[in-house]
């Protein structure tokens, strides 16, 4: 519906009938006396409405009672309100723009400046729901492709998961050290994740990031499936060329990533490919395959690296028994299975019982 009405609400008949001259030709006119009046006019006639007139002083009800009633409805920001007065305190003025009144017509009327602050009114609240409908279809737009977007972003990593979880279960098969040790792996590094981000902002890390991390941890070891079965599943202690080939799985595993998986995500592709390289490199340089140190070794590595030992511990192998998870904690936190940077063992100190909830989550079957 067209707004084409001026709504006045004005007591004095004369003033009244000044305002009814000035706008009839141009507009249709409600005449309220009162407050309570206008009230009525604007809930029977909001949609045709197009700019209110409100005398201060009414019976019944005054503009600012009116004004005050009227606050939490949303109207002031559909329709323009111009107060008319006689009054001039910057007090006054204030508490009506405060309400949400658009401007102050005094009195007595000067018929050029009231019919310009009408005509002003009207045309900018006209532009301004003009502007809130532009602005309603481009967000619907908006948030239409952001669907179709969200929509793409998890089908691809629904895939990049199926990769993932396909290549793991190839290195689970062959490895046949633990049938569940990805998926510790990834819990357990989700977990400490969660602990260095609380703790260490610095770091940068957020919940998606962890995510990422997560789901390349599965792919840490896929470097084993380069090595012969006699070496893997050797029960007794390596010969130095042994440990040197099972080393290699490292630099394979990264080589593997760069060069034959295909992930749509790059920055989970990234992780892989660094977990995969450096989860055996150590805080103070004795690891391999690169001799990295401290800060060297990114923070996605060093949760990955600590993780890896703390299974390996706690979990059967086929050349050792299972440590109990307490003993296993501590040969980590005492430096038995290598350096690790102090701000991690402290993460990992915060997460030691949940650790333990997830050792006997996902423990191996029989």
């Amino acid at each position: 519906m067209k707004r084409d009405t001026i709504l006045i609400f004005e007591d004095n008949a004369i003033d009244r009938e000044i305002l009814v001259e000035l706008f009839r030709s141009d507009y249709k006119i409600l005449e309220a006396t009162n407050g309570k009046e206008g009230i009525a006019y604007l809930n029977s006639h909001f949609s045709s409405i197009a700019v209110v007139l409100l005398d201060h002083w009414m019976p019944v009800m005054d503009g600012f009672e009116v004004l005050e009633r009227l606050k939490g409805k949303n109207i002031l920001n559909k329709i323009p309100f111009i107060m008319v007065t006689g009054e001039d305190s910057v007090e006054f003025e204030k508490q009506g723009y405060e309400y949400g009144i658009v401007s102050y017509v005094k009195k007595p009327y000067e018929a050029g400046v009231i019919k310009q602050v009408v005509s002003n009114a009207i045309g900018w609240f006209q532009y301004k729901m003009q502007l809130e409908v532009v602005v309603k279809k481009q967000n619907a737009s908006i948030q239409k492709q952001n669907d179709i977007l969200k929509k793409q972003a998890e089908e691809l990593n629904q895939l990049n998961e199926t990769i993932i979880d396909s290549l793991s279960n190839i290195v689970e098969f062959r490895n046949l050290e633990s049938r569940q040790h990805i998926k510790r792996i990834r819990e357990f590094a989700l977990c400490l994740g969660r602990s260095v981000m609380r703790l260490y902002p610095e770091y940068e890390l957020t919940p998606e990031k962890l995510i990422k991390i997560g789901w390349a941890s599965s792919l840490h070891d896929i470097g084993k499936i380069a090595i012969p079965d006699n070496i893997i599943l050797k029960a007794g202690k390596l010969t130095p060329d042994e440990f040197e080939l099972i080393k290699s799985h490292t630099t394979k595993g990264a080589e593997i990533i760069l060069h034959t998986i295909h992930l749509n995500d790059k920055t989970i592709y990234g992780y892989a490919y660094d977990i995969a390289r450096h989860h055996h490199e150590k805080y103070d340089g004795k690891g391999y395959p690169d001799g990295l140190k401290g800060d060297e070794i990114s923070i996605a590595a060093q949760i990955v690296s600590l993780v890896d030992i703390y299974d390996a511990l706690s979990s059967k192998r086929v050349y050792k028994a299972a440590y109990e998870p307490d003993k296993a904690y501590q040969m980590i936190i005492n430096g038995h299975s290598g350096a690790f940077s102090p701000k991690l063992l402290t993460a990992f100190t915060e997460v030691k019982e949940e650790f333990e909830k997830l050792l006997a989550m996902y423990r191996d079957e029989d």
